[in-house]
């Protein structure tokens, strides 16, 4: 009898969740549960008529495919048969072949994806392992690394380094891992990158709670990441490299390092890794009379959680992204918010944005094989390369002023009508809001209902600069004064001055900050500089994707060319490798003429990505593909070796 009363137990569980999935097939996107079909089940007929996916609205992910309902249910049916045969063993997954991936993505987002995509592709997929086979002889026990910086580059140098079996420490300068996600804590801070594509290839979150992840969700993410792959143990919190020099001598680099407590320490890592990103400084301009300031200034990335804006005349300071997050997040509270608007930006309006992810959708997300990973692929086309050609200087183009080729064109109309819209009638903010530079010339922020806080009663928009701060006002150029009781700086941050305050001297003696000057660093692949043998950066110069797509990704290429330089260096017995020169110069002159032809140069906005000298110094000319094969592998024939 208890075994007939265990099978019924046993039958009923299975079907309540074959129900549960059932009934929340009802809200999964369509063309990716066709992608899913497709791969489950190797049959084509999921990749034509009357199934394949019809091209919805832009930005929009499409989610019924726009097809008749009764195809629609037909697909659900088909995917709750196809799960149900893959859990009980009766089927195995196709056997995709990198231009079979393309392929299939193309039928998804009905548009060309070129067969050269296959390979990238397959390894975001999953299908093809990202990760360097290491050589079975291992450095032994003298070779450590030290990682400085225990956020999204940190810990993924981390996870790599201890599933490669490679001795190493890291140190992190706060109390906790997270970097920039532990640092900023503002009202309504969160991700302008869609949330499936804000997290590591081998480490997807089918959890997220909205489309567009809070501050919260990210840093719990990456909490957790910590644990799941135990490399906690292994950073030193409350720890700040002071100094890092290399000892040619001993092949090896000699770091000062100091905690809280002002304990200093010397360690001596065979090779350095810098993780420390380039939003880790704040920017705060040295305005005179800010000391006099009676009540709380900060910068919303050292946003103070003691001070309650309720009924408060606030005075933002710049307008970028973490103002257009902010802004919106504390006008109903606050008495009144005056926004001070050096230059103006574009801003995109996303449907998904402020969208939570239904629990259904979650459900999907886990329970089908598959989904989230082919979900992803399609946000990763959607927000990469496909505008990288819509970025590129046409010279012939006859409205340079404005706009750069005629796709920019559409979307300058396009974001035009935007901000037209939501300002009607509202003449003042429509000139004062549209910029006249062309689209994608600064980094293109989301829209957090920013223009519709500007209409509000209780905001203001002064279009200058602040050239004074007094004890309860701030003053603009002009010389009008604005009321303040809190003053927030949302003025960014030391984006040029890369590694800064650290001081770290090469083989030579010589300071990279000597080599670089202020804001003039170079990298080969933005990764590692001649004179600085084992120094390896990970988002370092020219490695900011500024047509989109997500830092972490880039941050996974470049972690793993530093993972394939080390197996190299391990098996041909080689303790040091810098890279040479002619290499380093070949790289940047190629990258430097990249640059000369994209939107960054254009000379009608200033921006973070480019020096006082017109050099960009911040964006990556390259495509997602072009970059991910040049981190691909590493070639010692770049560096000076030594045994």
């Amino acid at each position: 009898m208890s075994d007939m009363v265990s099978a019924d137990s046993g039958n009923t569980r299975a079907q309540g969740s074959e129900d549960r999935l059932r009934a929340a097939l009802d809200e999964a996107n369509i063309p990716t549960l066709v992608m899913v079909l497709a791969h489950l089940t190797g049959e084509d007929k999921w990749l034509s008529e009357p199934y394949c996916p019809k091209r919805g609205k832009p930005l929009d992910d499409n989610d019924s495919g726009e097809l008749p309902e009764n195809i629609q249910q037909e697909i659900r049916d088909a995917v709750l048969k196809a799960v149900t045969a893959y859990r009980q063993g009766a089927v195995s997954p196709a056997q995709l072949a990198p231009e079979r991936v393309a392929e299939m993505l193309e039928t998804a987002i009905v548009e060309e994806v070129p067969s050269e995509y296959g390979p990238l592709l397959s390894e975001e997929l999953g299908l093809v392992g990202r990760d360097v086979d290491m050589p079975k002889t291992t450095p032994g026990t003298g070779f450590r690394v030290l990682v400085i910086g225990a956020g999204i580059s940190g810990l993924c140098t981390a996870i790599k380094l201890q599933q490669a079996g490679i001795d190493y420490l890291v140190v992190e300068k706060n109390a906790s891992v997270g970097g920039t996600w532990l640092e900023n804590t503002y009202p309504g801070c969160g991700v302008d990158t869609p949330s499936h594509l804000y997290c590591f290839s081998f480490a997807q979150n089918p959890r997220w709670p909205r489309y567009f992840a809070k501050r919260d969700h990210v840093y719990e993410y990456l909490e957790r990441l910590a644990d799941e792959y135990t490399v906690r143990d292994n950073i030193r919190f409350n720890t700040e490299v002071v100094s890092a020099e290399y000892d040619e001598g001993n092949q090896s680099w000699r770091i000062l390092t100091r905690d809280t407590d002002g304990t200093e320490e010397l360690i001596e890592p065979s090779a350095l890794v810098t993780a420390v990103g380039m939003v880790n400084r704040p920017f705060i301009p040295d305005l005179p009379g800010l000391s006099d300031f009676s009540g709380p200034a900060m910068h919303t990335a050292q946003w103070r959680d003691d001070v309650d804006v309720t009924g408060k005349r606030v005075a933002v300071i710049g307008n970028g992204a973490s103002a257009m997050q902010l802004v919106p997040s504390i006008a109903e509270a606050a008495e009144s918010v005056t926004v001070f608007q050096r230059s103006n930006h574009w801003a995109i309006p996303h449907p998904n944005y402020h969208r939570e992810v239904p629990e259904n959708v979650r459900l999907v997300m886990e329970e089908v094989p598959f989904y989230a990973a082919w979900y992803r692929l399609r946000l990763l086309w959607n927000f990469s390369d496909r505008l990288h050609p819509q970025l590129q200087i046409d010279p012939e183009w006859p409205h340079p002023e404005r706009s750069i080729n005629a796709a920019n064109e559409s979307h300058r109309r396009f974001l035009t009508g935007y901000i037209e819209s939501e300002l009607a009638g509202r003449t003042d903010l429509i000139e004062a809001c549209t910029p006249n530079y062309p689209p994608y010339g600064k980094r293109p922020l989301i829209d957090n209902g920013w223009y519709r806080t500007l209409r509000r009663e209780d905001v203001r928009l002064v279009t200058e600069a602040v050239s004074e701060v007094r004890a309860g006002s701030v003053i603009a150029e002009s010389g009008e004064e604005f009321d303040a009781d809190v003053v927030v700086f949302a003025t960014g941050f030391k984006t040029l001055q890369f590694l800064w305050p650290m001081q770290i001297r090469g083989r030579s003696g010589r300071a990279l900050r000597e080599m670089w000057g202020e804001d003039d660093a170079r990298a080969y692949l933005g990764i590692t500089v001649p004179d600085f043998p084992n120094l390896f950066i990970i988002n370092g110069p020219n490695t900011n994707a500024g047509h989109g797509g997500s830092a972490v990704i880039s941050t996974e290429f470049q972690v793993r060319y530093v993972m394939d330089l080390l197996s190299r260096m391990f098996e041909h017995g080689v303790s040091s490798a810098e890279v040479r020169s002619d290499v380093f110069w070949d790289y940047n002159k190629e990258l430097d003429d990249a640059l000369s032809r994209s939107i960054w140069v254009h000379p009608g906005m200033r921006t973070y990505y480019r020096n006082d000298a017109g050099r960009v110094v911040v964006s990556s000319p390259w495509k997602y593909i072009d970059y991910w094969e040049r981190t691909r592998h590493a070639d010692l024939g770049d560096y000076i070796l030594e045994h």
